[in-house]
């Protein structure tokens, strides 16, 4: 049993199908995908989450794998950086550099400083990029990865040990003023207070950064019929209730308040909701345990609007030049860690993100769809006033007109050309993904709130017998690669 449907759960079951296990996969949306999926709206298709991904040698490798790489359709990825102080489309890492020394020539002597220990990481990133992660072979295919990868690891280690629990905000401000407007934009690149060391990977973006540009949904929902295919039943609408447990041993799972029995039970879904909500018999973890999962940071949720334009994509191509623009505001300090401040969404940077620029075919004739996105505070505004519906609805339309006006700084009259529009908060995220508090990659990037003590490290086992973590929560950054190893170790798990 496969408790979500989103890629480890697609993935896992897949690769357990395809070695004649009798697998099922339960998920309560009415749709596979989890948060890598999409759906239309008034003819108009938006992302229900994942826009991108890295790591594509393991993806393409997990795709081949399973038999259906040629039937997905994978796009390179680029992002237009743009602000008052600079607009730029980097090709590559090198372009990045160049448009910030151009941008602040001012802050020359800091950028020297930074990309002096920058770089360092980049190269040290950059030496396993194109490589296959080693958790996705076995056997002696798996050994001659490892070693490949401990080869080229040697620099990046050091990095890591240099660096220790430092985070981004932290490094950046060794270099520059905590307030200035390149420090905002480089605190702003990435996950709030992510570990500085990962900044290399970041960077690395620039190199090896996809997408689909059919639309998330449709990679979930090739993987969904491969699966069945091979024999694997996908319940949708089928939300598990309970994982049933026998002498400390997964046994099943409840479903609608119905047994279904199993030798093995995967939970391809949020860690938190795993222990503290589905598993029947919760004295199998122990109190401290149950405690830690309970307090443990998850990374940031994020707001998004979605908007059906009447403009057509040339229109809105000539406003945003490429697809995804990222328009940062670097001339106030929006806190994400300040829940109360009702004018965070004025302060914000907001993502500008439009697939049928990419894909005509995803918006109706002569029209184009957009989202726009800013990642925000846990629980802001009391959880979003406090489980009354008018104050939620009111929130609601406050950050989706104040992300709106700033659009309209990249696209004029951007309000004028709307004729559908709706929003999800972190609170609709975690309707439908089940995700804690929207979490978009699973837990904190903050080194200094880390669940796992070992952050690089892959953890699918459990105290409970026969039940695995299967999904991006199985790693402390999680995201689409997480997913994936947390899939195949899983389904090597189970012979």
């Amino acid at each position: 049993m496969i408790i979500g449907s989103g890629i480890g759960g697609l993935v896992a079951g897949n690769l357990l199908a395809k070695k004649g296990h009798d697998v099922t996969i339960f998920e309560s949306h009415s749709s596979p995908g989890g948060y890598t999926a999409g759906f239309y709206r008034k003819g108009f298709y938006f992302e229900s989450g994942t826009l991108s991904f890295e790591a594509s040698a393991s993806v393409f490798k997990a795709m081949r794998d399973i038999g259906v790489l040629d039937n997905i359709a994978f796009a390179k990825e680029k992002i237009r950086w743009l602000s008052k102080q600079f607009d730029m489309i980097p090709e590559q890492y090198s372009d990045f550099k160049t448009a910030l020394y151009d941008a602040f020539p001012s802050e020359t002597a800091g950028l020297d400083k930074y990309f002096h220990e920058v770089d360092q990481m980049y190269e040290a990133s950059a030496a396993n990029n194109n490589k296959v992660i080693p958790f996705l072979y076995s056997g002696i295919g798996m050994f001659l990865s490892i070693v490949s990868y401990i080869f080229s690891a040697g620099k990046s280690m050091k990095i890591m040990k240099r660096l220790g629990n430092m985070t981004v905000g932290e490094f950046n401000e060794q270099f520059f003023q905590k307030d200035s407007k390149i420090c905002r934009l480089l605190n702003g690149l990435m996950y709030p207070d992510m570990a500085a060391w990962l900044i290399g990977s970041v960077m690395g973006m620039y190199d090896d950064y996809w997408t689909v540009s059919k639309g998330m949904q449709s990679w979930a929902d090739v993987l969904a019929d491969n699966f069945e295919k091979l024999g694997g039943k996908l319940k949708l609408n089928s939300c598990v209730d309970k994982i049933i447990t026998e002498n400390g041993t997964a046994a099943g799972v409840s479903c609608n308040n119905v047994t279904c029995k199993a030798d093995y039970v995967i939970s391809a879904s949020d860690y938190k909701k795993t222990f503290l909500k589905l598993l029947d018999d919760k004295s199998l973890i122990p109190a401290g345990v149950q405690t830690k999962i309970e307090n443990a940071a998850v990374s940031e949720p994020v707001f998004t609007v979605y908007l059906g334009l009447n403009m057509t994509n040339q229109q809105l191509q000539k406003h945003m030049k490429i697809h995804h623009v990222a328009y940062c505001n670097l001339d106030s300090d929006a806190d994400i860690h300040n829940s109360s401040d009702e004018n965070y969404f004025d302060k914000s940077s907001v993502l500008l993100y439009s697939l049928s620029m990419l894909n005509p075919v995803l918006a109706p004739e002569d029209k184009s769809s957009l989202m726009l996105m800013a990642m925000c505070p846990v629980k802001w505004m009391n959880n979003w006033g406090s489980g009354s519906k008018e104050k939620y609805k009111q929130l609601k339309e406050k950050a989706s007109q104040a992300l709106i006006k700033k659009a309209e700084e990249v696209i004029p009259d951007l309000s004028h050309h709307i004729e559908f529009q709706d929003a999800a908060t972190p609170l609709t995220y975690e309707r439908y993904t089940n995700n804690s508090d929207g979490a978009t990659s699973a837990w904190s990037w903050n080194p200094k709130k880390k669940f796992f003590q070992k952050i690089m490290s892959l953890n699918v086992d459990t105290p409970v017998r026969n039940l695995y973590i299967g999904s991006c929560w199985a790693n402390q950054m999680g995201g689409v690669p997480g997913a994936l190893m947390a899939a195949y170790i899983c389904a090597r798990k189970i012979k």
